[in-house]
């Protein structure tokens, strides 16, 4: 016969065994303790902050937050910017942004939101002015090995638009269009319309140019990962991200599927008040879950205050659907090459949910050697952002590697020379031979600059850089060979 006994509460045995609970010893802080008010990736700017905007004065909460209205206001031309800044600058900066845009690959385009964001009262060093607007007088010279299409994108590409550089993994540009334009876009040589600089490549979202690249990937058995971008993933319609989703699921190969997109750093109200967009994504993550593949949304913000109670409102909504977000960043002079705002960065992405993916060293593009970095700083950078977070909220530093070689770790470097600005990578999984990056010429010594204004100077740095990328090579190979 069983005989069931009654468990009763720890504190009801302890009163019937006549004993008091045992104090619990107190707990030895072995770390000083944090002031609440230093946690600063928590403190998002809320509030109607846009009405800081002479133009945006009368604007209510619910105006700003349609996705529609920052679309149809978007600033496309300097005389836009004036129309809504108005005497927060002075005509001198009108002037200087102006002359800007008559020498950028990048046509004009910012929404409000971004606009906002903007510190008026100090627009040559706001770190958000220098990503989107130019000015003339800050600008500087390409470097001398620049290249349009630095990493060989088209020429990788077996159908316009899709670019298959990894084994398993393609480049879906599906058009060419953005919510914002970034002076730093690595596609200036597509992205937008013609500038007075650049006549641009056409990769006009097209379901005739989609399907031959639909089909080129259903051909390569090997391709199993896509990313989806342009241009701007944010800018395709709900039912073209449905068309697109759909068909890459659809192909068995395909087990990974990115749709990559700048809008949440730039435009967050979309994912606030465009349901039929956000349902559409959805509806394809969790098609995607259902037949086992892994689709996720990849976004872009380089600076913590890109961040703010808009963009963690909408990218809750997107965790509450169960999306996976990762962030791409690019290393900027002036914007995020700092130690302090690296990791304020790092923490406040992991705040709204969002994993820190990569941060790249700036590519070479053309009109925007102002906002280059060296190498180095990359590699110091990382060395101290690591530890800061937990490591899959740290991101990996990469350079992708101009000619193709693809993201290379940034200290895997096979030779680099600090005082000509060269380093060498190499990527024996995607091409044979060497990819050169170069740091930008105005940061190294007076008499490597006049190094670099002399072509035969170049190649001679350049084939000596080559040749200790060997030697190094070799004698790494050697020291393997005998352990």
């Amino acid at each position: 016969m069983n005989v069931k006994q009654k468990v009763r509460p720890m504190d009801t045995q302890l009163k019937l065994l006549g004993s008091k609970p045992p104090e619990l010893a107190p707990i030895k802080h072995i770390k000083a303790p944090v002031d609440p008010s230093t946690l600063h990736h928590r403190q998002l700017l809320d509030g109607a902050f846009w009405q800081k905007i002479p133009a945006y004065r009368l604007v209510d909460e619910a105006t700003f937050l349609d996705h529609t209205w920052q679309a149809k206001n978007t600033i496309t031309n300097p005389q836009k910017l004036l129309q809504a800044v108005q005497d927060l600058v002075p005509q001198s900066f009108y002037d200087d942004v102006s002359k800007g845009f008559h020498l950028a690959p990048m046509s004009i385009r910012v929404s409000p939101y971004l606009l906002s964001l903007i510190d008026w009262s100090n627009a040559y060093t706001d770190p958000l002015r220098r990503q989107f607007v130019p000015v003339a007088s800050r600008l500087l010279p390409d470097h001398p090995k620049l290249t349009l299409d630095s990493l060989h994108e088209q020429a990788d590409a077996p159908v316009p638009g899709l670019t298959h550089r990894y084994p398993d993994k393609a480049l879906f540009l599906a058009l060419d269009t953005c919510p914002v334009y970034c002076r730093f876009c690595t596609r200036s040589y597509a992205v937008g319309v013609d500038t007075d600089e650049v006549e641009k490549v056409s990769l006009k979202a097209t379901e005739e140019r989609w399907e031959r690249a639909f089909r080129y990937i259903s051909e390569r058995p090997e391709l199993e990962d896509i990313v989806v971008s342009g241009g701007d993933s944010y800018q395709l319609k709900a039912r073209q991200i449905t068309l697109i989703g759909n068909k890459l699921l659809e192909l068995p190969n395909i087990r990974r599927i990115r749709f990559a997109t700048k809008g949440p750093a730039v435009m967050p109200m979309k994912l606030i008040t465009d349901h039929e967009w956000l349902d559409a994504l959805t509806a394809v993550v969790e098609r995607g879950r259902k037949l086992h593949k892994e689709v996720v949304l990849h976004t872009h913000f380089n600076h913590p205050n890109e961040i703010t109670a808009i963009t963690k409102r909408a990218l809750d909504g997107v965790f509450e659907r169960g999306i996976i977000t990762r962030n791409q960043s690019v290393l900027q002079r002036g914007v995020n090459d700092t130690i302090a705002v690296m990791q304020l960065l790092v923490k406040r992405l992991g705040h709204c949910q969002v994993q820190p993916y990569y941060v790249y060293v700036h590519d070479l593009v053309k009109g925007v050697e102002d906002l280059r970095t060296t190498l180095q700083t990359a590699c110091d950078i990382e060395k101290a952002v690591r530890g800061t977070t937990a490591g899959f909220h740290t991101p990996t530093f990469v350079v992708d590697a101009p000619g193709g070689g693809g993201k290379r770790v940034a200290h895997s470097f096979e030779h680099y020379d600090r005082d000509t600005g060269i380093s060498v990578f190499a990527a024996p999984s995607v091409k044979p031979g060497f990819f050169l990056y170069f740091d930008p010429v105005d940061t190294l010594a007076p008499e490597i600059q006049a190094k670099w204004s002399d072509k035969a100077k170049q190649d001679e740095m350049i084939a000596d850089a080559i040749a200790k990328a060997n030697a190094n090579m070799a004698a790494s190979a050697h020291a393997s060979s005998v352990r």
